[in-house]
């Protein structure tokens, strides 16, 4: 049995905002404990409020990218990066003229059934 799995075609999640979703290791792909994901949000690109029930981590490689958290308003540049812990309040968005390219790595795996997006 190998001790190590190479991830060389990511799960491409379909969208309709212009958001590039790659899966390198989640429910859609080979491990479910978590998931790793490289993501491109497209400029000005935003999605709803959410309370997700699973921790996340955010890297971003390039751009910005904003985040309301509890109300509070938090911009990442390249080299930044943000843990936000289960249970809150946040939206994500691209306000600006540039693409961001993050990394993004949810403990349990994101699943649509945890993110709990309001409508």
């Amino acid at each position: 049995m190998k001790k190590y799995t190479v991830q060389k075609s990511p799960f491409v999640v379909p969208t309709n905002d212009g958001k590039l979703i790659e899966e390198h290791f989640g429910l859609a792909s080979v491990i479910s404990e978590l998931s790793i994901a490289h993501m491109v949000a497209p400029p000005k690109w935003s999605e709803p409020f959410q309370t997700p029930a699973f921790d996340e981590y955010t890297y971003i490689i390039k751009g910005k990218k904003q985040f309301i958290i509890e109300g509070e308003i938090i911009v990442l540049e390249a080299g930044q990066s943000i843990k936000i812990l289960k249970g809150t309040r946040i939206q994500y968005s691209n306000p600006f003229d540039e693409s961001c390219e993050y990394l993004a790595i949810c403990l349990p795996a994101f699943s649509m059934d945890l993110v709990n997006r309001e409508a």
